[in-house]
């Protein structure tokens, strides 16, 4: 399930540990994600046909796992885009800056937890994709 290629959006599967208790998943900074952990949040209760996201980072880092339901995450680069199907809490989805993030198809129920890189900055998000795909424009052309 791990992608073998870092530089784009990839899943990664969490520890997890199974008893007569039940289950247990894990996530270490710097261990299982490239980055600390400074905020973690969580959306739920999405209402039928509604969608969450639709913004990019310039600087963020980002690990998304459904702890609960199902959703999917379509992750585009600019020029390309794939949709992730998140529905087990033992996977987890890191997305690195630089890359548009819309989330949708929620189950009744779903929960996503959202660990970040750093504390929440206005000025880090990018809500209008025009200027997005200007940016990446931009930056593969100085290449």
């Amino acid at each position: 399930m791990t992608s073998s290629n870092p530089s784009g959006p990839y899943l990664i599967n969490l520890s997890r540990f199974l008893d007569h208790r039940g289950k247990l998943s894990v996530v270490e900074q710097c261990k299982d994600i490239p980055f600390h952990i400074h905020r973690v949040y969580w959306v739920y209760d999405v209402p039928e046909g509604a969608g969450r996201g639709a913004h990019a980072h310039h600087r963020l880092y980002q690990l998304i796992v459904a702890v609960s339901g199902s959703f999917s995450v379509t992750v585009d680069d600019g020029f390309r885009q794939h949709t992730f199907l998140l529905d087990r809490p033992d996977i987890g989805l890191v997305v690195m800056p630089g890359i548009w993030v819309s989330l949708h198809h929620f189950s009744p129920g779903a929960v996503c937890m959202v660990l970040a890189s750093d504390s929440y900055d206005e000025d880090d998000y990018i809500h209008d994709y025009s200027e997005f795909l200007s940016l990446k424009k931009n930056k593969t052309s100085e290449k």
